[in-house]
């Protein structure tokens, strides 16, 4: 660690997509894993529901971690490794990324130092240390400095702001090694129809009139249906250990994602859990999976979907929609995937971990 954690630690506070987290230099953090973990609980206020003691927002959208390292490949410009922190359980996990933190890996990583600015654009490859892929990012800035000012909106997030296109390839089994973990479309666990799918993201997708409900139900309504996310705890389970994801209990993949047909002119309604809790919005990678599910005949997706003319997947969630371009092949596979996200500097200084 370059500085002690009596003097803070450097760190930004930034929103990348519908979420919210604290970047960290890899060279401002301690080298052994334990030791760092039981640091961003105590820097984040976990456990506690409200995260009181911490920066935390107690919510999982708003309890996150990037720490940016140099680049450790040819083929990227910089690493970035995501971590999970629990909000109300001692846990800090990296087996999954994050598409929205991402969309401020390349700002990040410019204000901290770990990559030169360009004039008017900077083109960034990021290698994303929790599934080995990469994603090219395109950040403004003119003059050589990061702008977050621009008209781009994206759904969850007030007023515009600039874009920053994320382009990713090869995310299918990002985490399980394959699109289809069990090699079928459709698997019954507990009852349930589902699709396993990893196309960046492993998720469970299941329709939500199976469960009695019409999935365009509030976060709170969902949030407060003990039933339905007992049923749903048990399936992903389950889910975990057929998709080679082992004992899930406290990991927060898979993704459990409830479908119904669109309501605002979309490709698919959502409500996706991460794990435990309804998202206020979905995941990049999550709406990458669950666009490519659309693709697959006679899925919980496809037999709600109405697929679109163009390859723009308009994905609706609690707070609007996700836009989500896959470049398919002739055979209607996904060679591609692309989305468009916003980022935005908070707050830069040192932060100031509490007691251990």
């Amino acid at each position: 660690m370059s500085d002690s954690v009596c003097g803070g630690i450097p760190c930004l506070w930034m929103r990348g997509g519908t979420s919210k987290g604290v970047f960290f230099r890899a060279a401002d953090l301690p080298d052994d894993e334990k030791t760092r973990n039981a640091l961003l609980l105590r820097i984040m206020g976990s456990p506690d529901p409200a995260q009181i003691d911490g920066i935390g927002g107690g919510d999982p959208l708003t309890s996150k971690v990037a720490i940016l390292y140099p680049s450790s490949r040819p083929d990227a410009d910089i690493d970035y490794l995501f971590l999970q922190v629990f909000v109300d359980q001692p846990l800090v996990v990296d087996t999954q990324g994050c598409g929205n933190i991402l969309a401020a890996v390349g700002p990040a990583a410019i204000e901290l130092g770990l990559f030169p600015a360009r004039e008017t654009e900077t083109v960034l490859r990021i290698h994303m240390m929790n599934t080995g892929e990469t994603a090219t990012a395109r950040i403004k800035t003119p003059g050589g400095i990061v702008s977050y000012e621009g008209s781009a909106s994206i759904d969850g997030v007030p007023a515009n702001h600039a874009p920053i296109p994320l382009l990713f390839e090869d995310l299918a089994g990002s985490m399980c090694g394959s699109l289809l973990p069990t090699g079928s479309v459709i698997d019954q666990i507990e009852g349930f129809g589902c699709t396993l799918i990893d196309n960046g993201m492993p998720c469970v997708i299941l329709q939500a009139e199976d469960f009695g409900i019409s999935g365009n139900e509030s976060r709170e309504y969902l949030d407060s249906n003990a039933d339905l996310k007992t049923r749903l705890e048990a399936i992903r389970l389950t889910a975990g250990r057929l998709m080679g994801l082992e004992d899930v209990r406290q990991k927060s993949i898979p993704k459990m994602v409830l479908v119904a047909p669109p309501e605002n002119g979309g490709v698919i309604s959502t409500r996706s859990f991460i794990p435990h809790r309804c998202h206020a919005s979905i995941g990049v990678f999550a709406a990458i999976s669950v666009a490519t599910a659309c693709l697959l005949e006679g899925s919980p997706a496809s037999l709600v979907a109405r697929l679109p003319e163009n390859e723009t997947f308009r994905i609706e969630h609690p707070s609007g929609a996700a836009d989500v371009l896959l470049t398919l092949e002739e055979d209607r596979s996904v060679a591609s995937a692309g989305v468009l996200r916003t980022a935005r500097k908070l707050m830069s200084g040192n932060v100031f971990p509490g007691p251990e």
